[in-house]
């Protein structure tokens, strides 16, 4: 009787608990059904990224050395006093087509020095970048690090155009129907309005503040979209400039596999010629 009791006991138990279960559903579908959840600002206001089309776009697609140099010069003159590019080294450039001498002085004149201990005195102290080294880390006291830009482009959905939209997409004032349904939303001091952030606000204020902040060799006007997009190529590079040869292993690769399927083919025809199976 024991055992019995005891299996009867156990079968309530469980019988009770999904009882609860389904009655916590229940409740859950209910209580959709009569509130819907209400929907948040970022869901009213973000901002899909602009479309933009890069030479590198594409299993054909290659990149443009001149738009990824310019890129560079804007990253340079406007993005690295407050970002670094750490997982790149300044030889890298090389891939870009800048040639031994031009990478040895970019990195002797990059504002941030590698920083260096002495051993013996156990003080830090600073010297010139090589072409071997890394881009440096940018550091503020006090406020710590701001985001490496290395892999920007993988770490965002759509990366290359999520770059030229945030760098375009600075508005002076939040849309009033914003304010009007989400008094909360208000943009905090410090902070800057900008539809295609996640949460629409972002402490970084506009890099590009205006048309000619860099001056390109190549003659092409430098207007702050134009500067926009190939920022955004550069850290499109930067993410995956291995992207050519990877494309090119992909096709060699296919073809590969078309080949042997067709002599696997053929072989089966020629060995199972005439058998009925």
């Amino acid at each position: 009787m024991l055992p019995l009791f005891m299996r009867s006991i156990k079968f309530l138990v469980g019988l009770a608990f999904i009882g609860v279960l389904f009655l916590s559903l229940v409740g859950t579908i209910v209580g959709l059904v009569k509130e819907p959840p209400q929907p948040t600002a970022e869901e009213e206001f973000h901002h899909h990224p602009k479309p933009l089309k890069l030479a590198s776009d594409g299993p054909f697609g290659k990149f443009d050395n001149a738009q990824l140099q310019r890129g560079f010069l804007v990253f340079e003159k406007v993005c690295a006093s407050c970002h670094s590019l750490n997982l790149a080294s300044f030889r890298d450039l090389q891939q870009i087509g800048y040639n031994e001498a031009e990478v040895k002085k970019i990195a002797k004149d990059w504002p941030i020095k590698q920083p260096v201990q002495d051993p013996k005195a156990g003080t830090w102290g600073e010297r010139d970048n090589l072409a071997s080294d890394r881009f440096p880390k940018v550091f503020y006291p006090g406020t710590g690090t701001p985001p490496d830009l290395t892999l920007i482009a993988k770490a965002r959905h759509n990366g290359g155009a999520y770059i030229y939209s945030l760098l375009t997409g600075y508005e002076d004032k939040q849309p009033a129907e914003l304010l009007k349904n989400f008094p909360g939303a208000k943009t905090p001091e410090g902070s800057h309005y900008n539809p295609y952030f996640a949460n629409l606000n972002i402490a970084m204020p506009p890099p590009l503040t205006g048309d000619d902040q860099v001056t390109y060799s190549d003659g092409t006007r430098a207007t702050k979209d134009q500067m926009a997009k190939d920022v955004a190529a550069f850290l499109v590079w930067s993410s995956e400039p291995t992207l050519q040869k990877r494309h090119a292993a992909g096709f060699a690769v296919v073809i590969f596999l078309l080949i042997a399927t067709g002599l696997a083919y053929g072989a089966y025809l020629t060995v199972w010629r005439g058998v009925k199976h």
